[in-house]
């Protein structure tokens, strides 16, 4: 594809995103190449990163976009946003203008407005000094508050390190292989990876790459998976022979490392509330070679949780959230998110914790997870749960994994964030169940 091309493409997905708003991006993305599959792997990874950006620099777009005398919302259109975005990432205006060119695939040609508002862009940054906290940092205006609350003075560090473009980690499955070994098959196939800090199957690669078109993919000798992700596994400490349940299960990441840390020995049950969710768990499953997970999905009414009350030596609940911690992996999440939503999503939290509780046995354990970066959704759920639940207590460091870290052990519930450990944001819990 010419550059002209793939600015048009690019145009074309950004009013693809705008259509679905209650869609997550990468969804519509998926989506959007799957029905054009001649769009090439280079082309592809063009127009995405250039997507990604306008989406990672939403607000502050805008914020100078409104700047413009005359210039309003409604006026903002997905091609000056690519536009400006192309600017703003170092594109002199003049060459974005000739992308603008009205030939065949290209962009129709610029408007005298627009060509105006990209001459005005021309040698400013997308951060601004004059533009408020909530802007400067990508967040929404109700959401500042909460974040100064929890953060205090690491706000700036804190919410920075959202703004940043995430690694891509991968899990080793040690069913089939070693992190040794796995480093080795993918350096094999042109992928440069090294161990990271926190996990001890994580490998991560800088950048974007195609993982899944590798052989060490297909052989299920790795699975995508931010090393925060892995962490709650590890925290889990699944053992060979146990009963485990996952409680929110989703397509099964942590269940496959659950599955992993067992040996393939005992049995791990993944539940959700979501049959398609379940049902993209079953390639997966396959591709890494467990076999001792059973599915069930959850519905009003069921009486399979009291059926097993106490039956479970260990259950996660890896919770809905407000996913703040993954935002800068998926940065249109921040655009979606209202406080209503926390509200919602903190009753339920609530009360998922409390119809899992009653699955673990005496002397088991429940850890619970989220990948936010919100205390309402942490700290303050840990807190109301131990306060209404005088048969549970924080596990002792001693009682902690042995995957874990000494760091991440010494206390039974402990944060990640992308500034402090390089990773999304995370919150685990692990309680004990009095025996």
């Amino acid at each position: 594809m010419t550059p002209a091309a793939r600015l048009s493409g690019a145009i074309d997905l950004l009013c693809a995103i705008q259509n679905a708003p209650f869609r997550p991006a990468d969804a519509t993305a998926n989506n959007f190449f799957r029905d054009r599959r001649y769009i090439g792997g280079g082309d592809r990874r063009f127009i995405s990163t250039l997507i990604w950006d306008v989406l990672r620099g939403w607000r502050r777009l805008h914020w100078h976009l409104r700047a413009i005398p005359g210039e309003r919302n409604s006026d903002i259109s997905p091609r000056l946003l690519c536009a400006a975005q192309l600017i703003f990432s170092g594109q002199e205006w003049g060459d974005v203008r000739e992308l603008f060119s009205g030939d065949r695939y290209a962009p129709q040609s610029l408007t005298e407005r627009e060509t105006a508002i990209l001459k005005e862009l021309s040698g400013k940054t997308l951060s601004d000094v004059k533009q408020p906290k909530a802007v400067k940092f990508e967040l929404p205006d109700w959401v500042l508050p909460y974040f100064e609350a929890d953060f205090g003075e690491k706000l700036e560090e804190e919410m920075s390190a959202l703004l940043t473009l995430p690694t891509l980690d991968l899990r080793v499955n040690l069913l089939k292989t070693t992190r040794e070994k796995a480093k080795i098959s993918l350096r094999k196939e042109g992928f440069e990876a090294t161990e990271t800090q926190y996990s001890p199957w994580g490998l991560r690669l800088r950048g974007r790459h195609p993982i899944t078109s590798s052989r060490a993919f297909q052989d299920g000798l790795i699975e995508i998976q931010d090393e925060g992700s892995q962490l709650i596994a590890a925290a889990v400490e699944a053992k060979p022979g146990q009963r485990v349940l996952d409680y929110c299960a989703g397509a099964g990441g942590k269940t496959l490392a659950l599955a992993m840390t067992m040996e393939n020995k005992g049995q791990v049950i993944a539940c959700d509330v979501s049959q398609p969710r379940l049902e993209g768990a079953i390639k997966r499953l396959r591709r890494a070679g467990v076999h001792n997970v059973t599915r069930h999905l959850l519905a009003e009414g069921d009486k399979w949780v009291k059926r097993r009350e106490a039956s479970f030596d260990t259950v996660l609940v890896d919770a809905p959230c407000s996913g703040t911690g993954t935002w800068r992996r998926n940065p249109d999440a921040r655009l979606r998110f209202s406080e209503q939503d926390l509200k919602e999503l903190t009753v339920k939290q609530a009360k998922i914790l409390k119809i899992a509780s009653k699955l673990v046995r005496p002397g088991g354990r429940l850890v619970y997870a989220t990948c936010s970066l919100l205390s309402a959704e942490n700290d303050k759920q840990r807190d109301q749960f131990l306060t209404e639940n005088d048969q549970y207590e924080l596990a002792q460091p001693e009682e902690m994994s042995s995957w874990l870290t000494e760091s991440l052990k010494q206390k039974a519930s402990f944060s990640l964030t992308p500034a402090q450990n390089g990773t999304d944001g995370f919150f685990v819990s692990v309680f004990k169940r009095k025996a």
